[in-house]
């Protein structure tokens, strides 16, 4: 053997010795923590967990739609108790490529259909049962939406999912535990073979007694072993152990989600015991601080998907035609959910032709090409640079010169781990820095919203972390804001009923109506008594809904707890872009003062008038 030959042996075996330290060790998807582990040795774990190769495919989606679609859907029912006739279920104008179409165009990743509901009817021609699609009109008998929807995503390229109901209230088996069972994976060996790849499974727990009043208990084991047999690239949602339910069906996603969490999934024969111990559930507020791991035994990578209605039923009803979600109400959903390191499943019902209904379809794709507006351009200069930071560390990264934005976006390479606990950003405005927003957790995505803002330059600091920071992404956005009639956005975190203002006459402006104004000649300061002293650590000043003039642009902001002593507050001193969009703008300090006083001082209008309008003025108390 050359010489040349055995130091490139021994340089291979000192690299392959390095990827194996404890340090670099990852665990996919759960690991087991030791008996006699400190809270160190369990947070390092605890940084090292990471997601399966099929659970990050998921994540990457974002977007995933469901498709509530059965009997429900001509009797205008939410739930139906399995006695309805299936001769009702005929869609006059089913197509299946619209529905896909559809989705795909407004940028969804993955359609999910109830392929049955707990009315037990089931969408395809299943040997399992005659409460089918087989006993009804559509298609003469031998329609098979399952079949229609797989090939319809095949053919355009979007993922398939399936949802099946275990609890089946026209299964005469249903409460006799082994017989149902038996009955249950075999309606799932015939979603899972015969309708070609299945990339997500979704049941939810419902369950309920049978016709001989016994409960069902489901053989989950068996359930989730039949699906990684047949379908080992499927994740499984909510009851299975891929994918965790956020906990509300309202579209609200945690600001603090933690991915890696010590709570058991449901389907497994512990579950119960594991997470009584450690006083957790879905809708916990905390499933993944240090001072529940300190507690746990167990850890999982168990991301959360946020599920919610474009409307308010899950299925479709012609009343609610007038009731879909408005655009701004979705994109809050975006950003509470795909913006809060989770996936967003939204339920679009076909209606009873079997169609997309148009304003669902319209909704969605507004949604969709507001998105693509908003990622259309990043200010940032070098934000996709990665970036493997220490705890403390920061960074500073220049914006484009003039640029208006008002998002922020921060990603981790959740591939080594969730890391970040909390960070901080600040931003470079007039030669100074300032408070710009800050949060806890990132994950795979985290948006964060902010008033319109021109810094020349921001800076991120991780302030807290579990272990290395890969920062994989960070970028700087404007979305364009959005008016939700139906929706009065909150000025004040403390109720203004007792306020009392120091300046005649100024009572509009602490009146909680911002269709309301103060209005007053000059650049007149006014000063608020909230009659208590609170720790506040912003506040929020709304220009009048209707004549822009006297809108403040530029201010200083002070605060008392005597009204002798007065203390200016670290601000920016700008409300930035407010000219052009003359909505609330919310100023946080980035620290919290203690006041009971508080006063807004203009120094300069939008237009460098001598003149001074209020709709509406109040403090934010959480950061």
């Amino acid at each position: 053997m050359t010489l040349k030959l055995r130091i490139l042996l021994l340089i291979t075996a000192l690299n392959i010795g390095c990827s194996t330290t404890p340090d670099s060790k990852l665990y996919v998807q759960r690991a087991t923590l030791p008996e006699d582990a400190t809270i160190e040795q369990k947070i390092d774990i605890a940084s090292r967990v990471v997601p399966s190769k099929r659970q990050l495919a998921w994540q990457q989606m974002e977007f995933t739609a469901f498709l509530h679609f059965g009997i429900n859907t001509f009797t205008d029912n939410e739930w139906s108790d399995g006695t309805d006739s299936p001769t009702l279920f005929n869609p006059t104008e089913l197509d299946c490529e619209q529905w896909v179409r559809t989705l795909k165009d407004a940028g969804f990743k993955m359609a999910i259909l109830t392929a049955k509901h707990h009315d037990g009817f089931c969408l395809w021609q299943t040997a399992t049962t005659e409460y089918s699609v087989k006993s009804s009109p559509w298609r003469e008998g031998k329609g098979d939406v399952v079949r229609e929807l797989s090939e319809a995503c095949r053919k355009q390229g979007l993922k398939f999912g399936v949802y099946l109901s275990p609890w089946d209230r026209n299964a005469p088996s249903y409460g006799d535990s082994p017989a149902y069972n038996s009955l249950f994976i075999a309606q799932l060996s015939e979603l899972l073979t015969n309708y070609g790849r299945v990339d997500e499974v979704w049941f939810d727990g419902a369950c309920g007694e049978g016709k001989n009043g016994k409960r069902q208990e489901y053989d989950w084991e068996t359930i989730l072993n039949t699906i990684h047999t047949l379908q080992p690239d499927a994740v499984t949602a909510i009851m299975g152990d891929d994918i965790r339910w956020v906990g509300n069906e309202g579209g609200l996603g945690r600001a603090t989600e933690w991915s890696v969490t010590p709570f058991t999934p449901l389907s497994y024969s512990h579950s119960h015991d594991a997470n009584i111990e450690l006083d957790i559930e879905e809708m916990s507020k905390d499933l993944g601080s240090r001072a529940l791991i300190a507690r746990a035994k167990q850890l999982y990578w168990y991301p959360s998907e946020v599920d919610v209605s474009i409307r308010p039923g899950w299925f479709y009803h012609t009343w609610q035609d007038d009731k879909v979600r408005t655009l701004a109400n979705l994109v809050d959903i975006y950003f509470n959910s795909v913006g809060c390191n989770s996936v967003l499943l939204l339920n679009i019902p076909p209606d009873r032709r079997g169609l997309i209904h148009e304003i669902d379809a319209t909704r969605i794709k507004e949604l969709s090409s507001y998105i693509a507006q908003m990622y259309a351009k990043n200010y940032l200069r070098n934000g996709s640079q990665r970036w493997h930071s220490e705890e403390g560390e920061s960074r500073e990264f220049r914006v484009d010169k003039g640029a208006v934005v008002n998002t922020l976006l921060l990603a981790e390479d959740i591939t080594q781990g969730q890391r970040v606990e909390s960070f901080k950003v600040e931003a470079l405005i007039n030669g100074k820095w300032h408070h710009l927003t800050e949060g806890t957790t990132i994950g795979y995505k985290r948006l964060l919203r902010f008033s319109d803002s021109t810094p020349s330059k921001i800076r991120v600091t991780i302030t807290a972390t579990r272990a290395t920071a890969h920062i994989s992404e960070i970028g700087l956005y404007y979305a364009e804001p959005l008016l939700d009639h139906t929706h009065t956005p909150r000025i004040s975190d403390i109720a203004t009923d007792g306020w009392m203002t120091l300046n005649p006459d100024a009572k509009d402006a602490i009146d909680g109506d911002i269709t309301t104004t103060w209005r007053t000649e000059g650049l007149s300061a006014i000063t608020v008594d909230m009659g208590s002293e609170y720790e506040i650590s912003g506040f929020c000043y709304a220009p009048t809904s209707g004549e822009l003039s006297g809108t403040i642009y530029r201010y200083d902001f002070y605060i008392s707890t005597d009204n002798v002593t007065w203390q200016r507050c670290d601000v920016s001193g700008e409300f930035s872009n407010i000219k052009h969009n003359p909505t609330p703008y919310y100023v946080h300090f980035g620290t919290n003062y203690k006041a009971r006083y508080f006063k807004l001082e203009p120094l300069e209008e939008i237009e460098g008038r001598t003149l001074t309008t209020i709709g509406e003025i109040g403090v934010v108390t959480t950061k």
